[in-house]
């Protein structure tokens, strides 16, 4: 058993959040990792923005600066923030944990740290890795991806097609406009009585969501304009009720951002068994199989092609949603927690 500390200065979240809001990618993450390393065994700490004290299956979560850090620390996942890479010298080993695109890490505050300290790095996918220039310091570089929480893979195979309905659940400024347009020039038009709901909003993205709020509303106020042509508004949900809107769901859709090194919301839907049509931009490539469980489309063209395939050919549908529930569920987080077991000195 190993003492394992992680500590995050971005929003405030713990262990209860995903189950009572939306929560980001990144912070969900977080919870799955710590939650999975307690699990195994291990004596496991959060330090971060969190509210208050509290221990959360098994997770010890507690405010940044509230009071002392624990000692004996036998691996250190610094997360993402620059401040915290040098946060705890005195643990056997640290690692330094990113999600975005590893331009920011070419700043100064992070060079020098990462140089210092020469963590391991942790990227979430290889296209997530090609981000970090071959110059810029730190210790290994490492790609671990993201798990896949267990809650979504543990939807049955459908043998009845679900209803016309496509899904959206990634931030609306990841080009939703762009989806809008091709949905009510090109894709409802094709495929009569065709819904495209929409699960998404400032919400999920705590106060980094709030400086975007006007942003994002001004995309959300598009789609609701075009509710006569099947586009519904839904908000952001909790990850429980996006689990039972996927078993209404016949694909997802959405562009993929080169700002996005891994795209849970798309992983998700794979793993429950919704079929996907991406565009071929950063890391959606690597969530779908194209022409097994879904489409990784090379044009705008083909996206409308596929999009209205999935739609309307029952056969279609099935084969994509099963080879997804087969193919796209199986790295979960014990596995992930096992490539970090890798890192602990012995």
């Amino acid at each position: 058993m190993a003492r394992i500390l992680l500590a995050d200065d971005g929003i405030e979240f713990d262990g209860r959040t995903p189950e009572q809001k939306p929560l980001g990618g990144v912070e969900s993450s977080v919870v799955n990792l710590m939650q999975a390393f307690a699990k195994g065994g291990h004596e496991v700490f959060v330090r971060n923005r969190c509210h208050m004290r509290l221990i959360h299956h098994g997770v010890n979560w507690q405010p940044l600066d509230d009071g002392p850090w624990p000692s004996g620390i036998d691996l250190y996942i610094a997360n993402r923030g620059d401040k915290l890479i040098e946060r705890m010298p005195t643990a056997k080993r640290t690692v330094f944990w990113t999600h975005n695109p590893a331009q920011y890490m070419k700043k100064w505050r992070y060079l020098s740290k990462l140089w210092r300290v020469k963590p391991a790095i942790i990227f979430i996918g290889d296209y997530h890795a090609t981000t970090y220039p071959d110059w810029a310091p730190g210790g290994q570089r490492i790609v671990i991806p993201y798990g896949l929480a267990d809650a979504f893979c543990l939807a049955k195979p459908r043998a009845k097609a679900p209803p016309r309905r496509a899904i959206f659940t990634s931030n609306p400024l990841r080009s939703l406009d762009w989806l809008l347009e091709l949905w009510a020039k090109h894709i409802e038009p094709q495929v009569p009585g065709a819904e495209l709901h929409l699960f998404t909003g400032a919400a999920t993205y705590g106060t980094v969501g709030d400086k975007k709020a006007d942003a994002m509303a001004q995309v959300i106020g598009l789609a609701e304009t075009l509710g006569g042509q099947g586009v519904r508004v839904r908000g952001a949900v909790s990850k429980s009720v996006l689990i039972d809107e996927f078993t209404r769901a016949r694909c997802m859709l959405y562009r993929g951002d080169l700002n996005e090194t891994f795209c849970l919301a798309v992983g998700e839907a794979q793993a429950s068994g919704v079929p996907a049509v991406v565009r071929d931009l950063g890391s959606v490539v690597e969530r779908v199989r194209t022409g097994e469980t879904g489409y990784v489309a090379k044009s705008d063209g083909q996206f409308i092609d596929n999009a209205v395939e999935l739609l309307s050919n029952d056969s279609t549908w099935r084969a994509h949603h099963l080879a997804a529930l087969d193919l796209q569920r199986h790295w979960r987080w014990p596995d992930v927690v096992a490539r970090f077991e890798e890192l602990i000195p012995n």
